[in-house]
């Protein structure tokens, strides 16, 4: 079968940031789309990303196998974007990135289906020693080989784009606070269009790139956690000083976070993450696992950014640098 030809696509963990954008990505190329999401009504909007009928959510847990295995049923193509950044309850990391990821493989293997993909993230062979996280996803990686080692694994860096977690986040902080709290502000981050992760998840969804390998992708600017948020000031057209934390100041602050039933700010786990490079390997680069290996040729944040942090400025639109007003005011 010509591998570009419309296919049943089983994504997992659809309905977020990167899976929106994927699911309108498959749909370009004319593929059916199955979001497999816990809550599908809440990915209705999913639908109007494609044709009628051609995106459909479905119901899946990840924590339960026979839902899986539904899922899958006559797939063609299965891709995992489920991830956790905290855990709560029965979301714990081990459920979600490693027996999760396991039980996601073994029902693509059993279904008979073409590819796997199963999105990971950047630094976790690096972090895996200090934080929880990084060694679930490092763990899940080895599970996903194991049951299905023709898979192809994807650790995408921080990623940017209409919707983004970090960014937006950033900017409502820089909207609402005196100042910017700073972890690790030397450590070095490589953030990565979702756009380009999206076209990377369909290319080797399709079979562009060599099987049972991890890439890693990242953009073309490398930054450290200060030079980004210093980024996010001047796009969001705030003056606001950078105050540093340590790393035991930072656990401190996150203790209160992890006693309330709210989604945490920030976790004493995702503090570790933050003292750790966050970019693409040099051994990645010289065996060609990173976007080159897609002929994709990485957005920078220059080009994506100005069109959505202006919302995060005083005036929101008319504060714009390309918009209706060019006073080039700094709201205080």
């Amino acid at each position: 079968m010509d591998r570009n030809s419309p296919k049943l696509v089983t994504v997992f963990g659809g309905s977020g940031f990167l899976g929106t954008n994927l699911a309108q990505a498959l749909a370009r190329k004319g593929h059916r789309v199955r979001l497999a999401v816990r809550r599908p009504d809440l990915a209705h909007d999913a639908r109007m990303l494609g044709n009628v009928g051609q995106i459909v959510p479905i119901q899946a847990n990840v924590r339960n196998e026979a839902s899986v295995v539904r899922a899958v049923a006559g797939a063609d193509i299965v891709i995992n974007l489920v991830g956790v950044g905290s855990q709560a309850g029965a979301q714990t990391f081990q459920n979600v990135h490693v027996a999760g990821a396991a039980a996601i493989a073994r029902a693509a293997k059993a279904a008979g289906a073409s590819a796997l993909v199963h999105v990971s993230a950047l630094g976790v062979d690096r972090a895996s020693e200090v934080s929880a996280y990084a060694a679930s996803k490092l763990a899940g990686e080895g599970a996903v080989l194991d049951a299905f080692p023709e898979a192809v694994i994807l650790r995408p860096s921080l990623m940017f784009g209409q919707g983004d977690g970090f960014f937006n986040l950033m900017g409502t902080l820089a909207r609402l606070f005196p100042v910017m709290p700073l972890i690790g502000g030397d450590t070095r981050f490589q953030p990565v269009y979702v756009g380009d992760v999206s076209e990377a998840i369909v290319a080797a969804a399709e079979g562009a790139v060599k099987t049972g390998r991890v890439y890693e992708l990242g953009g073309p600017d490398t930054e450290t956690h200060r030079d980004l948020l210093s980024r996010i000031l001047r796009e969001t057209g705030r003056k606001r000083p950078l105050l540093p934390l340590s790393a035991g100041v930072a656990k401190l602050l996150a203790l209160p976070f992890a006693i309330l039933p709210i989604k945490p700010l920030i976790t004493a786990d995702q503090v570790e993450l933050l003292g750790v490079d966050n970019v693409v390997s040099d051994l990645a680069v010289k065996e060609k696992r990173t976007l080159a290996a897609f002929g994709i040729t990485p957005t920078g944040m220059d080009k994506i950014l100005p069109q959505y942090m202006w919302r995060f400025r005083k005036h929101g639109q008319f504060d714009r640098p390309d918009g209706e007003s060019d006073s080039g005011s700094v709201a205080a």
